[in-house]
């Protein structure tokens, strides 16, 4: 049982791996797993998820303390370090296993993602409309254990440095008055 104030986000935009290393930057955040979410299949692994046959998302679960962050904050994040305009791609990851979701864990978090993704598009944050599935969190499934803080473990490898500490950098710019 978590303590009230904890709660949980499962956010889907590209390589797990990439959001993971974010979102373990941001304060308040408790925990990031890296894992599956959104097909049909029990207990994915990952040579099934990226074959695209599954159905599921590369995603992260958030574990985070809403009096240090809030849902919204999360997403204020998530929205700048993924581009939610392109449908199931993310650079060169491409397939149903990339698309941009928000797997909500009740009402509120579907009204927030919802009205966040509303005013986005008013005021043309983006080029394109964006595209990211909002619905609510089916079972999510933890990703085989050498998924998990990849970029942590492996910051020298080409991925990490030349897509993920990228993103990184964006992060800590856009963000650097809240970390």
């Amino acid at each position: 049982m978590m303590p009230d104030e904890l709660q949980v986000a499962t956010l889907a935009g590209g390589c797990f791996w990439c959001l993971e290393a974010v979102f373990e930057q941001v304060p308040g955040v408790e925990r990031v797993v890296s894992g599956y979410i959104g097909g049909a299949q029990a207990n994915p692994d990952y040579e099934t998820v990226c074959s695209g046959q599954s159905g599921h998302a590369e995603a992260v679960q958030i574990t985070f303390d809403e009096r240090t962050v809030s849902f919204g904050q999360l997403l204020e994040v998530f929205f700048s370090i993924h581009d939610p305009t392109t449908l199931n791609r993310q650079g060169n990851d491409v397939g149903t296993q990339y698309r941009s979701a928000i797997f909500c864990h009740g009402e509120q978090q579907l009204a927030e993602a919802g009205v966040m993704i509303a005013a986005l598009d008013d005021r043309h944050a983006w080029p394109a409309p964006i595209v990211t599935e909002v619905v609510s969190a089916p079972v999510f499934y933890p990703a085989e254990e050498y998924h998990q803080h990849y970029y942590a473990r492996h910051p020298g490898q080409g991925y990490c440095q030349f897509v993920i500490a990228p993103k990184l950098a964006k992060f800590r710019k856009l963000f650097a008055d809240k970390r």
